[in-house]
């Protein structure tokens, strides 16, 4: 059997969804990210169809199937493990000349799911004579081809554009999927002094790299410069990546940096990264959050010491919290915001840690009450980029649930 390939352009277009369980759940994200108008047909659901059912995201027809249903569909998926069940439903699908697709029996279908896998704008489907396990192999070495091979993909056109990434907490491999993608395309990379040097390596041969440390000028002219760098590389239709340690939004002067190039009219793209406020605790094995232990928990920098008039941290509202507080660049103010803490009613004997390199193989964490913090972390030599953690938490996961 020859088969024909087609891309189906379903946005705003009805499909039905026969079947609330694990297979739909499956199949039903990639039908909204293609714009559908999705009607799920079953007496239940799965916690995550559920949900899309309460955010009004999906239409839930709670109910078993009925032929009516199918009037006006342009797609059919059946997702239920009756064959009897999934049979009435393609038959009502093939009287109507609609295409079904059948989780259960795919020879009885009129049409099949490929393994998909998505590069930037490019999206490649394989099907393999039936058997899914040849189809999802020979996806899987075609997308590490793509992942490998940066120019395979869409060119950005005359005009340059600049993305922001995350790089993470220090791991290299905890940038994100489109984040690694974008570095790979990437013409320029302007990078911070805590981007994963393996990252670096993985760049393109003929790519500029341009180091955002090694930028002669004090803190406030060094960002304009970097501001401009990445403004004049995109206007000359190059694709820069502006790569930041972390997240782009936490204490990384993204904004700043989306701001200039919204100004000049670069189109600019945001990719999220994995901060260390939460990854290097959660290495260090602490939970920021714990059932019954901690049910908030605050980051805050700790960069402009407590009673700095240019701080805009209230320390005493911090001193209140009950839950968790994590201080991203406060090490070398690490005394004078342990004394605020305490002066503001937060108990000494609180536990507290610092977590030095979080995520990487140069891991050092220490422990210690809050008030012998400070001199620990200076006793035991630890240095920058360091994350401290003050709460119950600190001490490690409870042994029972709270």
């Amino acid at each position: 059997m020859n088969l024909y390939p087609l891309a189906l352009r379903l946005d705003g277009r009805m499909v039905l969804v026969v079947g609330g369980g694990t297979v739909a759940t499956r199949r039903v994200p990639a039908l909204l990210d293609a714009g559908a108008d999705v009607v799920v047909v079953s007496p239940s659901l799965t916690p995550a169809l559920r949900a899309l059912a309460d955010a009004g995201r999906v239409r839930w027809v709670a109910r078993r199937f009925e032929p009516s249903d199918v009037d006006g569909v342009w797609l059919v998926q059946v997702a239920v493990d009756d064959p009897a069940a999934a049979s009435a439903v393609s038959d009502a699908a093939e009287a109507r000349r609609i295409f079904c697709v059948r989780a259960d029996d795919r020879h009885a279908a009129t049409a099949w799911t490929p393994a998909v896998t998505r590069h930037g704008p490019v999206t490649v489907a394989v099907l393999g004579g039936g058997d899914p396990r040849l189809s999802m192999a020979v996806r899987d070495r075609i997308r590490s081809l793509l992942s490998d091979r940066p120019d395979a993909a869409v060119p950005t056109g005359p005009g340059g554009v600049v993305a922001l990434v995350g790089a993470g907490p220090g791991d290299p491999e905890l940038i994100t999927v489109k984040g690694r993608r974008l570095l790979a395309e990437a013409d320029v990379v302007v990078a911070d002094r805590l981007t994963p040097g393996l990252l670096l390596d993985e760049l393109r041969a003929d790519a500029e790299l341009v180091d955002a440390s090694k930028i002669p000028y004090g803190p406030a002219a060094t960002q304009e410069e970097i501001n401009r760098i990445l403004v004049e590389r995109a206007r000359a239709g190059l694709r820069v990546v502006r790569l930041k340690g972390g997240d782009p939004f936490v204490f990384g002067r993204g904004g700043e940096e989306v701001a200039a190039c919204t100004a000049a009219g670069i189109p600019v793209t945001v990719v999220p990264g994995v901060t260390s406020a939460v990854a290097a605790p959660a290495m260090a094995g602490i939970p920021v959050t714990h059932r019954g232990v901690a049910h908030e928990f605050v980051v805050v920098s700790g960069h402009v010491a407590p009673g700095d008039p240019a701080s805009l941290v209230d320390w005493s509202a911090l001193a209140r919290l009950r839950g968790t507080v994590c201080v991203l660049m406060g090490l070398a103010n690490l005394p004078a915001i342990v004394a605020a803490l305490m002066t503001y009613g937060r108990d000494p004997g609180t536990p507290a840690a610092v977590i030095q390199d979080g995520t990487t193989g140069a891991q050092r964490v220490v422990r210690a009450p809050l008030h012998a913090l400070a001199e620990t972390a200076a006793s035991e030599g630890i240095q920058p980029p360091a994350v401290v953690v003050i709460g119950d938490l600190a001490a490690g996961i409870p042994e029972t649930p709270g």
